[in-house]
């Protein structure tokens, strides 16, 4: 019976350009008669080749050596044939050898994957964002090299093992001064990031699936920081003494009773102040994160800082509405308020975010879907995260239930 292609695999010699009196060795695949030939970088002095065997004559240690490499690349040959013929690719001489090569989409490695992924995905996201994917990725060759001690690996070797084993090292690793630097949630983003281009690698077809899909990510869940009424009270009528912290501390307040991020604080300008559907001033702007669409009525407290800083002539000459520093800065003078005004929580910019969704909206009966739109969230369960309903307001709404259980009671005895 006649197969459906014919497919042989020899090794033959040509006289070295370079080095007199010895053959360099090649390997040539056959394929229905097409040929494809592959320099396998090795000499042999003339005297040494059997041509009869296509392998080297003799029986010294460098001769076994070399018929060892030849009888492995031919096996090595025989497995990409047969993973074409198992993948229902097309078999061809090329293919054979841009397989064995490592040249095609099945050979791929990791670092070609993350270079593939960072230098298009730097248009889509971020640049925040593709910060931390920077971050994992060097991780990913710190693990590589310490742990696995190669400078790459083909995507078709990662499993679930290789996810796991990537997962410990994360929870184990030590700066210079023997200190963990990732806690669980630190670790699970890294995972995140990395299962996402995996997602990737799996789209292009570069890899069969993803190893991940046996590995769950678990996070931590922790309450997030916020301001309680008598704390924002506090902070907004302190004394600063100091007009760098009273500038930063006006800065915190306004984001308490608008929402808008660090990022979003910084780039707010008088295009941003529009005419709302009510008559009255909103801010209009877009989610740097995630580049939606953002209004936000502008509330007294707001409006009052905002006031404040047009007639400020420090401001005239810039395109920002607020005197608002670096992030890091901002944050480290947050920490000077805290301390100032007795506030024993850790304060970062975000907590204003959290206190706007918290203590001045949900507290105040607004209702979360109305706080999703206004945080500028895409999904429901992320605003869900962000914002709790506080002790006090599930007390005031026990005791309005409490209240008609009682008028009905009552209306009930009057009828009887």
């Amino acid at each position: 019976m006649k197969s459906k292609h014919t497919f042989t695999v020899i090794f033959f010699t040509r006289k070295s350009r370079s080095v007199p009196n010895q053959l360099s060795i090649y390997v040539r695949i056959t394929v229905d008669g097409q040929r494809a030939e592959i320099s396998l970088k090795r000499n042999i002095p003339s005297k040494e080749w059997d041509n009869s065997r296509n392998r080297g004559r003799g029986g010294s240690q460098r001769i076994r050596a070399l018929n060892a490499y030849l009888d492995s690349v031919y096996g090595e040959l025989l497995d990409c044939h047969k993973e074409l013929l198992e993948e229902n690719r097309v078999v061809s001489s090329d293919a054979i050898k841009s397989r064995y090569l490592g040249e095609d989409d099945n050979s791929k490695t990791l670092r070609e994957l993350i270079k593939y992924h960072n230098e298009n995905m730097s248009i889509v996201l971020k640049k925040g964002t593709m910060k931390n994917y920077y971050t994992t990725e060097k991780y990913l060759h710190r693990f590589l090299a310490k742990k696995r001690k190669v400078n790459d690996v083909r995507l078709k070797q990662l499993n679930y093992a290789f996810v796991t084993d990537f997962e410990h090292f994360l929870r184990n690793y030590r700066d210079s001064k023997k200190r963990l630097l990732l806690g669980n949630n630190g670790v699970m983003k890294h995972l995140e990031r990395f299962k996402k281009m995996l997602n990737l690698a799996v789209k292009l077809e570069w890899m069969d699936k993803n190893p991940f899909n046996q590995f769950q990510l678990k996070y931590n869940k922790y309450d997030r920081q916020f301001l309680d009424e008598e704390e924002l009270e506090q902070l907004e009528s302190a004394e600063m003494g100091n007009e760098r912290l009273e500038r930063i501390r006006d800065c915190f307040v306004f984001s308490c009773y608008t929402g808008l991020s660090y990022v979003d604080v910084k780039e707010l300008n008088s295009d941003n102040i529009v005419k709302g559907i009510d008559g009255n001033h909103w801010i209009s702007t877009k989610r740097e994160k995630t580049d939606k669409p953002v209004k936000v009525p502008l509330l007294p407290k707001a409006r009052e800082i905002l006031e404040k800083y047009m007639q400020c002539p420090e401001m005239e000459n810039k395109e920002g509405l607020l005197p608002i520093s670096s992030n890091q800065k901002t944050n480290a003078y947050l920490k000077e308020i805290a301390d100032s005004c007795d506030i024993d929580k850790n304060l970062t910019f975000h907590v204003a975010r959290h206190t706007f969704a918290t203590t001045v909206m949900l507290s105040n009966g607004v209702p979360i879907e109305t706080v999703s739109k206004l945080l500028g969230h895409t999904k429901l369960s992320t605003t869900q995260i962000y914002a709790r309903v506080v002790e006090s307001k599930i007390s005031e709404d026990i005791g309005n239930l409490l209240i008609r259980f009682k008028e009905k009671a009552t209306k009930k005895s009057a009828v009887t």
